[in-house]
């Protein structure tokens, strides 16, 4: 299995796991019934996208394909950025009405560990990184070496 593994690049690795994550998060999210909001929709939206763009980019590896891979994963870095956002604003609201007393480190530590997991959004944000990185100096993206007159011209 050690040599069938390693046939693969480390590109092609990161490829398969951002893949693997893509699917394992889609699942949890539709398992959480994470839709009842509309901005509940945009990371399983995102998903549902990101597995075919992805599977493009590696079988084929064309500059459009790979670019294309490239922008949907900053959008999954902002994406799961806001998300961090939505799910801390709703801890916040949540903690103070349960005790509008609280302020400052108490507020942000009930809100941290809130019924919402406040930095779940963080695993479309790793996606996104990784994606990114996969992107990063990627061969369809150099552009060719053009060739040189040898002939002393």
């Amino acid at each position: 299995m050690v040599m069938w593994i390693l046939r693969f690049s480390l590109r092609q690795m990161i490829l398969a796991l951002i893949i693997v994550g893509m699917l394992g998060l889609g699942v949890e999210l539709l398992l959480l019934e994470h839709f009842a909001a509309w901005q509940q929709w945009l990371p399983l939206a995102l998903l549902a996208i990101g597995v075919p763009v992805a599977a493009i980019a590696g079988y084929r590896e064309s500059p459009g394909a790979i670019k294309a891979f490239g922008i949907l994963m900053a959008i999954y870095v902002l994406t799961g950025l806001l998300g961090l956002y939505f799910h801390l604003e709703g801890n916040i609201e949540f903690a103070l009405e349960r005790d509008p007393s609280l302020h400052g480190i108490r507020l942000i530590w009930k809100a941290l560990s809130g019924a919402t997991p406040v930095l779940a959004a963080g695993a479309l944000v790793q996606l996104g990184l990784l994606g990114l990185a996969y992107t990063f100096r990627h061969p369809a993206l150099c552009p060719t070496a053009t060739t040189q007159n040898t002939s002393g011209e």
